[in-house]
């Protein structure tokens, strides 16, 4: 019954996930921008947005320019994620690449800087007045869910130990459709649920910045209002004298 439901519950979340992603891109990819805005000082070519939003992605540029502490936080957090999710890879690959084992040692401890990072940035909404004014329930609970996950996580490793080779068995059993006994851990069954729970509310939270950026008006247009007219559909019909 535990594997079972576990699980279902996986393949649901999975294609929430992925619905819910797909359903986000496809609705920023259609909305219009009929106004040039991007932040200057603007790139003049697209290669430079490319380089542009490539900096964002890695390194947080703007924010880097607009407060040096969120930005310390905010990216220690996502580069700890990042390494975490590349050290959890050993779970769903047989035989382990060999780049997955050399990041072992570096993710082992990716979880002490997540939860370190997110405390400090739900501090942050708690301490500062206008933060904390601006600040809704949903901001403070994804906050949270995210401290749980990493938390539960350092427990399995630290506290509460439990049987990886029986999880790997499980994980893999359930890519390939033949589902192995999941360990009746109550902290791993914790750490997973809270895992499940991300991946449903993830396609309908603030956390989609992530493929939002890549579709940020003020990020990707390139500075050329000068070269290239930018008229909006609209515009273009009223200058054709179309209705």
């Amino acid at each position: 019954m535990l594997t079972a439901t576990y699980a279902i519950l996986f393949y649901l979340a999975t294609a929430l996930l992925l619905a819910g992603l797909l359903v986000k891109v496809v609705q920023y990819a259609r909305t219009p921008a009929p106004l040039k805005i991007p932040t200057m000082p603007a790139p003049l070519t697209r290669r430079g947005v490319g380089l542009r939003i490539l900096r964002e992605i890695v390194l947080f540029e703007s924010l880097f320019k607009s407060n040096k502490w969120i930005w310390l936080f905010g990216w220690v957090f996502h580069a700890a994620l990042l390494l975490a999710l590349m050290r959890h890879l050993r779970y769903f690959l047989h035989p382990v690449w060999d780049w997955v084992v050399l990041v072992q040692p570096f993710g082992m401890y990716a979880g002490f800087a997540m939860l370190g990072g997110l405390a400090a940035l739900w501090g942050r909404r708690i301490a500062v007045q206008r933060i904390r004014y601006i600040s809704t329930p949903s901001d403070h609970l994804m906050l949270v869910l995210l401290i749980g996950i990493a938390a539960s996580g350092l427990g399995l490793r630290y506290v509460a130990r439990t049987d990886i080779v029986a999880l790997k068995q499980f994980i893999l059993g359930l890519i390939r459709f033949d589902w192995q006994p999941m360990p009746a851990d109550p902290a791993l069954m914790l750490h997973l649920g809270l895992v499940i729970l991300l991946m449903i509310v993830f396609p309908f939270s603030k956390l989609l910045h992530a493929p939002g950026l890549l579709f940020s008006p003020t990020r990707n247009q390139t500075d050329d209002a000068r070269e290239r007219r930018h008229l909006a559909p609209w515009a273009a019909r009223l200058e054709a004298g179309g209705e």
